[in-house]
């Protein structure tokens, strides 16, 4: 009978393991691109069916101590952050505390009003969606910058045109959107998320440097073309223990950077993914209804492909449409890129290159997602 159900495993999941060899020429390939790049360290991690068929870390941790990156190690990820976020509204957008057509500002606490049209109303979806014609001049580490109270230049915020006409990518909607999370919750933003996305799915991870373990984060480096060399980037871990004493909630929410502060390895990352992919669901566990998740991957403007965080890329692999979403700061890129249809993709991590772009891009996440694309997809589908 053990035979039975091993022979009945294998039929299952065998086909879709990469053999040896074909690890090792993935390897062999992916080296390559990093050469190409100058990277430093980059982990990965591809997903078939429900499974991560390969985790593979490659290069440094640590230039200076020649550290190898293992695939415990863990990487602020930048941008991908977003869809955390996202994801939290749409939980409460579901128990009916909140609704996507809500006034922005209402929701926030202070007037989010464009004062070249003060009659639009700007929306939570036109925030999610980066289509709130807010803009990052001013910075987004505060909500100083927008607060009619607390800055004269509030104006300088706001785009020339109406809310809901235009996409233009911009991290101050999603440092606002963690305090909304917060004021509905109750929650402080990182316990948040780590209490209803990151400990459901079972992932380590989260925004708070503190609450994590240090000797797992990956130093990540800024290249200097002119100069080939690297420097490292001091404040991508800063823990701003004292900001954080003096929180106030609903306002303090940039210390945390809803925007792009997760700290996550690329395996977790791809197990995240995964519920994605599911539309919501991952190994059993819902966390957001399939009809939130298809909400998040419907572009809302067609020239972009953005939904609610999460973004679709026709031209990432030739004649392969993906969703997903990339990530970019301190030297760092990540690559989260899932097909929900044929049930696979990637999460690609490097912690420094020298890059290049091509359509907005990295030319090495580019060059990298196909590496891996090209060995082991053609083979596996």
């Amino acid at each position: 009978m053990k035979l039975k159900y091993f022979y009945a495993f294998f039929l299952i999941f065998g086909l879709v393991t990469p053999s040896k060899a074909q690890q090792e020429k993935a390897e062999a390939d992916f080296k390559s691109v990093m050469e190409k790049y100058n990277a430093v360290g980059a982990s990965v991690a591809v997903v078939k069916d429900g499974r991560i068929i390969y985790n593979h870390s490659f290069g440094l941790k640590d230039l200076e101590h020649q550290l190898p990156l293992t695939n415990q190690d863990i990487f602020r990820i930048a941008s991908i952050s977003k869809s955390f976020s996202a994801t939290a509204i749409m939980q409460m957008v579901e128990a009916g505390k909140i609704s996507l057509d809500d006034d922005f500002g209402d929701l926030v606490g202070f007037k989010i009003r464009n004062p070249k049209f003060p009659d639009q109303k700007i929306t939570l979806k036109m925030a999610l969606s980066h289509t709130s014609s807010l803009n990052d001049s001013q910075g987004y580490l505060s909500f100083d910058v927008i607060n009619p109270d607390k800055n004269p230049n509030w104006a300088k915020c706001y785009n020339d045109y109406a809310p809901g006409s235009k996409f233009d990518y911009c991290n101050l909607n999603f440092n606002l959107i963690g305090a909304i999370i917060e004021k509905i919750s109750g929650e402080r933003f990182d316990n948040y998320i780590k209490n209803h996305v990151l400990k459901p799915l079972g992932l380590y991870g989260g925004y708070c440097i503190d609450s994590l373990d240090s000797t797992r984060f990956v130093r990540l480096y800024e290249y200097h073309p002119d100069t080939k060399t690297y420097t490292i980037s001091s404040n991508a871990y800063a823990p701003r223990r004292t900001e954080i004493a003096n929180y106030v909630m609903g306002y303090s929410t940039p210390i945390f950077s809803p925007t792009g502060g997760m700290k996550i390895s690329a395996y977790d990352l791809a197990k995240y993914m995964m519920m994605h992919m599911n539309y919501g669901t991952s190994n059993g566990v819902k966390i957001i209804t399939r009809k939130s998740a298809k909400i998040m991957q419907t572009a809302i403007t067609t020239d972009e492909g953005y939904g609610l965080a999460i973004s679709t890329a026709d031209r990432l692999i030739p004649g392969v449409k993906l969703k997903g979403h990339t990530g970019s700061a301190y030297g760092l890129h990540s690559t989260m890129f899932f097909n929900p249809k044929e049930k696979f993709g990637f999460v690609i991590i490097t912690n420094g290159i020298n890059a290049t772009y091509t359509d907005g891009l990295p030319d090495f996440s580019r060059a990298a997602i196909n590496s891996l694309y090209q060995s082991f997809f053609n083979n596996l589908k």
